[in-house]
């Protein structure tokens, strides 16, 4: 019995190792604008801090020579209020040439509005006048051309099921030879003779 409990836990654990390991998917390495939006993105975002604000521009993908809508966030750095009424001032050092248009929609909400001429990442200088307070801040990572992530098609899915069903399909059967290994183990030793040898009985005649 124990020993077929044992090639069982071997069986197990043999299949457990063959199973496929999931792929970590939609993570960026590199790049600052990271993919939001959910499970399927369907914005691009990128970041800055400084001792006073802090910036979140938010974009949908960008095109070579089209316009592009951006909607920039301010806020204070160290309460998360947001910044209205600030003056914005917006830049690209890669290309100084162009220009953008800043209007506020919403209390710290921004619409950043530009058009970049070539596929290539780009970074926007922003010159902030709040009140009392300024900074100068630098938002990087902008790819042109970049495209989002892609939901995954039906095949693609039919064929994550059908190998999650392989892995269920294969420890099951370990699980059923295991136990056919146990009984017929059982029976085999039913069927061997473990009863001691009698001695013979001797009569005695007078």
């Amino acid at each position: 019995m124990r020993q077929s409990l044992k090639i069982l836990l071997l069986l197990v654990l043999l299949v457990v190792r063959l199973a496929p390991a999931h792929a970590h998917g939609g993570e960026d390495h590199g790049d600052a604008a990271k993919a939001s939006g959910g499970a399927f993105p369907t914005t691009f975002s990128v970041a800055a801090l400084s001792e006073k604000f802090e910036l979140m521009l938010r974009f949908e993908p960008l095109e070579k020579g089209k316009d592009a809508d951006m909607r920039l966030f301010v806020s204070d750095y160290a309460t998360n209020a947001p910044i209205k009424g600030a003056k914005l001032t917006v830049t690209c050092p890669e290309a100084p040439a162009l220009k953008f248009a800043v209007a506020e929609k919403e209390p710290g909400s921004y619409l950043v509005e530009g058009t970049f001429p070539e596929n290539k990442k780009y970074s926007l200088a922003v010159n902030i006048v709040a009140g009392t307070q300024a900074d100068l801040m630098a938002l990087q990572g902008l790819e042109v051309g970049k495209k989002l992530p892609v939901a995954p098609g039906p095949l693609a899915v039919v064929g994550g099921l059908f190998s999650s069903w392989k892995t269920i399909l294969a420890l099951v059967g370990a699980f059923a030879l295991g136990i056919l290994l146990t009984v017929l183990l059982m029976r085999r030793r039913a069927a061997s003779p473990n009863s001691p040898a009698t001695s013979p009985v001797y009569e005695n005649h007078a």
